[in-house]
């Protein structure tokens, strides 16, 4: 292998480690808000910050930073990134109560936006084709849905040996300090500049004029809203399960992080048989399929389904954030990965948050959120069998192909 093969290959390691690693934090809250639901008396609401707070910080770095991949480098940026979520991660340890861990959550989520824009940015980079970008950032998902099973495991295990919870993000940081060495050390390809327009916040927000950044954003929103009520709210709906099947409730949420992590592995084989189109609408009727059967046939068959839906929703994420960065020319990369990741964290945050306030609202029965949660895989349904019928992006990702890759 070739210096610039070897480098190439770290740069990807690096990038699937990055997802790996900041998943181990974000994922697990849903083990985690349990836990200082007791620790701290807090209600469903107020417990959930520790969810949407981080996701709205991410929100407001995507858009407000993702600009900084473009201007000063994806290897500045995501360096940057790390070094602040690992200092604010360290500073867990420290720590004792609700106030000012929601506070170094919010700081990780602003370095998280920072250092995934760049990561995002460099998959383009990287990548010879926009279905080879498909293909990347499906793997790069792959692995930060095995970081989503090694977070909530970490935190079991934990809890299990009568150690605060807290110690995952002090784990979490130590494996950001590693990354930062490596980072600091490899050789990133350089990104061409398209125009000599400044790359700036007004730039970013000018992309939002474009239709194929505000489409692909609000189907991304219906799916994040959706898959979100499973990793933050299904351990609270199904703790109330006694039946025969309790075994299945107890270890939910683990089989769904484990077949969504599977699933993206298994897009790359998916996506080389069938247009990503038809599997778009194929899953995410599957998704809708598990949800309204869950709603309608209780937890008997909740308890089945709803982590069953990991497998169907594995692919859909990375496959329509792939395609909607790839619309865009690499020098926008960063700017329009910020962009999607606005919506992105958008909807994580404020959908677990409606979703627990309804359900206060409601008694503070989880079910009600999950009402909430079917209808939001529904209308991604709808939008799936539009975009399968019109093929809306077909055109634009062909011209992407022809002027960055060569490939007609």
């Amino acid at each position: 292998m070739n210096n610039s093969n070897a480098n190439l290959s770290t740069i990807k390691i690096l990038t699937y480690m990055m997802f790996m690693m900041f998943a181990m934090t974000t994922d697990a809250v849903g083990v985690i808000i349990p836990e200082i639901i007791k620790e701290f008396n807090l209600s469903m609401t107020a417990a959930g910050a520790f969810h949407y707070g981080p996701m709205a910080a991410i929100a407001i770095s995507g858009i407000g930073l993702g600009f900084l991949a473009d201007k000063f480098g994806r290897k500045v940026t995501i360096i940057a990134g790390l070094v602040l979520f690992a200092a604010a991660c360290g500073l867990f340890a420290l720590g004792h109560s609700f106030g000012f861990f929601l506070f170094l959550l919010v700081i990780s989520g602003l370095a998280i936006g920072i250092f995934k824009t760049g990561a995002l940015a460099l998959i383009g980079d990287i990548s010879d084709s926009t279905a080879s970008h498909t293909k990347t950032m499906n793997l790069a998902e792959g692995f930060f849905g095995i970081g989503a099973i090694i977070g909530p495991f970490i935190v079991t295990y934990l809890l299990t040996s009568g150690v605060s919870w807290k110690y995952l993000y002090v784990f979490a940081g130590g494996v950001c300090i590693v990354l930062c060495l490596i980072a600091a050390k490899v050789n990133y390809p350089k990104t061409v500049i398209e125009s000599s327009e400044p790359i700036n916040l007004s730039r970013t927000f000018a992309l939002l004029k474009d239709p194929f950044a505000l489409g692909f954003s609000v189907v991304i929103m219906l799916y994040v809203a959706a898959e979100a009520a499973i990793y933050v709210w299904m351990p609270l709906l199904l703790s109330e399960y006694t039946g025969s099947f309790a075994w299945a409730a107890t270890w939910s949420l683990t089989l769904f992080f484990t077949l969504r992590a599977v699933g993206r592995f298994l897009a790359v084989w998916l996506l080389s048989k069938m247009s990503w189109e038809v599997a778009m609408l194929l899953f995410s009727g599957a998704i809708c399929f598990c949800y309204v059967l869950s709603m309608t046939l209780g937890l008997e068959i909740a308890v089945f389904l709803l982590p069953l839906s990991g497998l169907f929703m594995s692919m859909i994420y990375p496959t329509l954030n792939s395609k909607g960065i790839s619309c865009f020319h690499k020098s926008e990369h960063g700017a329009i990965a910020g962009v999607i990741l606005f919506f992105t964290a958008a909807a994580a945050s404020f959908g677990p948050l409606l979703m627990g306030v309804f359900s206060d609202i409601m008694g503070g029965h989880a079910k009600y959120g999950f009402y909430m949660a079917t209808v939001f895989a529904g209308l991604l349904f709808v939008a799936m069998i539009y975009n399968w019928l019109k093929k809306p992006a077909t055109q634009r990702l062909a011209q992407q192909n022809i002027s960055q890759y060569g490939n007609q």
